[in-house]
């Protein structure tokens, strides 16, 4: 599919530089799993560390296996365009975009080796390595399918992940859920950094000319089957997990989830993406940001010291 002549961004992103952060968490470091995961010493059998939620601990994992593959996608979809983009702000945008989901991955993909070793055989199906057989089939399906297509895919899988990072980031519910610190710092960062590059994708595909209709129409398909395709994956999941197989328990946590602060409410702010005309900065998301800008990378931040 060819794209359209550029076309000019009338919309001043409301975070024009997305800053590249090199920052490391101690998910590979020697000590006790139990150290890492639960504060506090715990048995290291103790797998299911949101508190000790089966289904949110699932969830977490599942959610934590997509991102690495994801992201990585998200990137050679924007990359498949460098020569396109001419506007100099963008430009610096998209690197900024690069590099913040480069890190993404690798912190994520540090992650998940723990979550495998906890017990979540799920997330090995989705680590693997850049020169494995199911990386040269992505990548090949991926060149195959039209480029708008692809970043327009990109640019609704941003609106999600934006979206989730907001509720994360603004509900003191979640914030007040009782974990590790550092897997909470990690996610409490993931969600910063999606919000200062939310609209860099959307801006690429409406400056090489992407139409509302195929926007509009991949993120209806994707989101009529987002609550099946997760459900799948954490029901997967729960299956190569002997400790979950606690049917009464496991309703009841589905149940919660449903009706908590992460997923209540959660499809309609998805579907304002459907709108004609919708942008990502029409969500006002700047005091957020600077205050967990702050909060995380301050004089006194929590994740100052965790920067390389």
């Amino acid at each position: 599919m060819a794209a359209d002549p550029i076309v000019p961004i009338t919309r001043a992103p409301s975070n024009a530089y997305p800053k590249v952060r090199r920052i490391r968490f101690p998910f590979g470091d020697p000590e006790p799993m139990s150290h890492h995961f639960f504060g506090d010493p715990q048995p290291p059998q103790r797998r299911h560390f949101v508190q000790g939620d089966i289904v949110f601990s699932h969830l977490v994992a599942v959610l934590s296996a997509a991102f690495p593959p994801g992201e990585e996608s998200f990137i050679r979809s924007v990359r498949r365009f460098a020569d396109q983009i001419t506007d100099p702000v963008l430009k610096k945008r998209v690197a900024g975009f690069i590099g913040q989901e480069s890190v993404h991955g690798q912190e994520h993909r540090r992650l998940n080796d723990k979550l495998i070793e906890m017990g979540y055989p799920f997330v090995r199906l989705f680590t693997f390595d850049h020169d494995s057989r199911r990386q040269r089939a992505t990548v090949w399906l991926e060149n195959r399918a039209p480029a708008l297509v692809h970043l327009a895919m990109t640019a609704a899988a941003e609106h999600y992940t934006a979206t989730i990072a907001e509720r994360v980031l603004s509900r003191p519910e979640l914030q007040a859920i009782p974990g590790d610190p550092e897997v909470r710092n990690l996610l409490n960062w993931h969600a910063l950094e999606e919000l200062e590059h939310k609209s860099v994708a959307f801006d690429v595909y409406r400056a090489v000319g992407g139409p509302e209709r195929i926007r509009i129409g991949l993120m209806a398909l994707m989101y009529a089957f987002t609550i099946p395709v997760v459900t799948v994956g954490v029901l997967l999941s729960m299956l190569g997990d002997p400790q979950a197989w606690r049917p009464l328990k496991v309703a009841r946590q589905t149940r919660d989830i449903f009706r908590g602060p992460l997923v209540r409410g959660l499809m309609a702010d998805l579907r304002t993406y459907l709108r004609p005309g919708f942008h990502p900065d029409d969500i006002d998301t700047a005091a957020l940001l600077e205050s967990w800008q702050r909060e995380l990378f301050g004089a006194d931040g929590a994740l100052v010291d965790h920067l390389k």
